[in-house]
């Protein structure tokens, strides 16, 4: 009982410090905190909220109108086997492989709260369906990060691949049962009318939240550069990593990486080494999300009720992987070249693309994956001989 006392006080004293320095961060430096939290906001209006809502009103919609009851009758015959959940949790996977962070854990919140899963399918669900959307990986990393299509799409690829084994790995946590069946014949459903309120109401709600995480955390990564503090930790975590064999110079930018996902991917612009090591500290960063995006999901898992102990251990095992798969596939593009020639063979291709036709690309790549994912599970419902 004294330990965890001790432990108690020394908690408090360090959170009391922690928001001390950072009151006396936004007193000593006014003028550069409101231009961090006007990039927030910009950012926030400018990207995030034109690119996550369309995706929350479609996942509340999809739980709301039964069109999740219907898809997981289709896919049943592939859920069960493949994760151990119910085929109603395709929709949270499916919207979670083409909306980016963190439209596939709202969808998961949505189908637990409204019955389509049990708690024990949503925590598993919650390990391997939150995932970057290939609009951000072919745009922002592909081509705004590495000037290539090619590391694009081999970045998303084993995103993917990852992602699913992860869902592999954790079908058994929690132990056997828990599966949700559907029920045939009976599908829950709204009228349109009140569930497009419902879910554009909801979705906006939950945006502003997210919002906000992204404004504070944008803020606080400002003033933790200003203060000095993270280039002491970046220089600690150098030197940890250059005593094991890797590279010192990687720490700052894993460091930011693991704060915020965009801020890390966007700091390998700096990096002259290989490109095969580029690539696969981009497929961690990508893998495991940011603790910004962590923070918007813990919001919604706080609201179920949920554990949140899968979810962080399910995204740090996934960005490993990602990482592991993405440097074996390198290989294959000569991953031994220096990244300035890589890069200065790609600007050419790149030039002639314009954003037009990248977007159009990544439409038709994500219409692909769901349109792969409904034609395996239409076969596997045929081969066991149930009725459509």
């Amino acid at each position: 009982m004294k330990i965890l006392s001790v432990r108690g006080r020394l908690y408090d004293l360090l959170t009391i410090l922690g928001l001390l320095g950072v009151a006396a961060g936004l007193i000593a430096l006014p003028a550069q905190m409101v231009e961090a939290a006007r990039s927030g906001v910009e950012m926030c209006f400018n990207v995030l909220i034109p690119s996550l809502f369309p995706f929350f009103v479609l996942s509340s919609l999809t739980v709301e109108l039964g069109l999740a009851d219907r898809l997981g009758q289709l896919a049943s015959p592939l859920m069960e086997p493949l994760f151990h959940v119910g085929g109603g949790c395709a929709p949270a996977l499916i919207l979670g492989f083409i909306g980016g962070y963190p439209v596939g854990a709202r969808t998961v919140i949505e189908l637990y709260k409204a019955g389509k899963c049990s708690r024990l399918e949503a925590e598993r669900m919650l390990a391997f369906c939150n995932n970057s959307g290939p609009a951000f990986i072919f745009g922002v990393v592909g081509a705004g990060i590495f000037s290539s299509s090619a590391v694009g799409l081999l970045l998303y690829l084993t995103h993917l691949l990852a992602s699913l084994l992860v869902g592999l790995l954790f079908r058994g946590h929690g132990g056997a049962g828990g599966i949700t069946k559907p029920r045939r014949g009976e599908t829950t459903r709204a009228p349109f009318p009140a569930a497009f309120v419902r879910a554009v109401s909801s979705s906006f709600q939950s945006c502003l939240g997210i919002c906000g995480f992204v404004i504070f955390f944008t803020v606080l990564l400002k003033l933790l550069f200003l203060s000095g503090f993270m280039d002491a930790v970046s220089r600690a975590l150098g030197t940890v990593l250059g005593a094991v064999g890797l590279n010192g110079d990687w720490g700052p930018m894993l460091i930011s990486g693991l704060l915020e996902l965009t801020s890390g991917v966007w700091s390998l612009r700096e990096v002259s080494g290989s490109l095969g090591a580029s690539i696969a500290m981009a497929a961690f960063m990508l893998g495991w999300a940011g603790l910004s995006v962590h923070c918007q999901v813990l919001s919604f898992l706080n609201e179920a009720g949920l554990s949140a102990r899968t979810y962080l251990l399910g995204k740090l095992l996934h960005g490993l992987l990602s990482a592991c798969l993405a440097g074996i596939f390198a290989s294959l593009l000569s991953a031994n070249t220096p990244l300035g020639a890589f890069l200065a063979a790609q600007v050419g291709d790149l030039a002639e693309l314009d954003f037009s036709s990248a977007l159009r690309g990544s439409v038709l790549l994500s219409a692909g994956v769901l349109a792969g994912f409904l034609i395996v599970s239409a076969v596997s419902l045929k081969s066991s001989g149930k009725k459509r």
